[in-house]
């Protein structure tokens, strides 16, 4: 017979530099889960993966459950799930003693309230800045905003633990630090020290204080690979090293 609440096999398909890849493994650190890890090649994508984990060709991806079963071939059995933000909550589900996700109803709403508002003011405006679609006002814009949702003090983007709030967050702020620093990107030449000049001053003292506590922590040093990330811009934008 299985025993009672036996953990499940789960797989993490990721790309090391992916920032949405970044999310969900954050999560999975925090969660302290048993899991395993399969790296995916974004510019030569494995034909099993999109036959057999995700149809859309996409990180990350998980499987969860079903007998144990070699990453490139999983169980029919295991579910596979996919969409960082579906993937949060998930975790967030089946690590309930993890507090990802607050129990509190009140804060659950402010959590995914947090998280809808990164996602849609902080993280896209911040791609299309990467990539040369907008200038950083629409991103500083968004700083803006989340920083109003940012407690006055404190370590953690809503409440008193770390949540899939946080997850959420901290990556593309990684990001955004990165950028600032190498001024890699498809962005006008000078935008992105521009850029870092003004969020170190004193308008944004708390979304950068918020942002450095986050980036001492041990789930975030393990996930995020700084010179992994600058080289994978450089070839992605055909940059080189200065």
């Amino acid at each position: 017979m299985p025993v009672p609440n036996e953990p499940k096999q789960l797989t993490l398909y990721r790309f090391k530099a992916s920032l949405f890849s970044h999310v969900v493994e954050l999560a999975l650190l925090e969660a302290e889960a048993i899991y395993k890890v399969c790296e995916i090649d974004l510019l030569n994508k494995p034909e099993w993966f999109t036959a057999r984990v995700n149809p859309a060709a996409k990180v990350p991806a998980i499987t969860y459950g079903g007998p144990e079963a070699p990453p490139e071939d999983p169980s029919p059995l295991a579910e596979k799930i996919t969409e960082s933000s579906v993937i949060l909550q998930f975790i967030a589900d089946i690590y309930p003693e993890s507090g990802l996700l607050p129990e509190n109803p009140i804060l659950r709403a402010r959590v995914r309230f947090f998280i809808d508002s990164v996602t849609t003011k902080l993280t896209y405006p911040y791609l299309d800045f990467l990539s040369g679609l907008k200038t950083y006002a629409s991103l500083l814009e968004g700083i803006d905003a989340i920083q109003e949702l940012l407690p006055a003090a404190g370590e953690y983007a809503v409440g008193n633990t770390y949540t899939i709030a946080d997850a959420t967050i901290v990556p593309v702020a990684a990001w955004l630090m990165l950028t600032c620093q190498t001024e890699v990107g498809k962005f006008a030449p000078g935008e992105a020290r521009k850029l870092g000049e003004e969020l170190h001053g004193l308008r944004y003292a708390r979304f950068l204080e918020y942002t450095r506590m986050m980036l001492e922590r041990p789930s975030t040093k393990a996930v995020f690979d700084e010179g992994l990330v600058e080289s994978v811009w450089r070839i992605y934008f055909a940059q080189p090293r200065a």
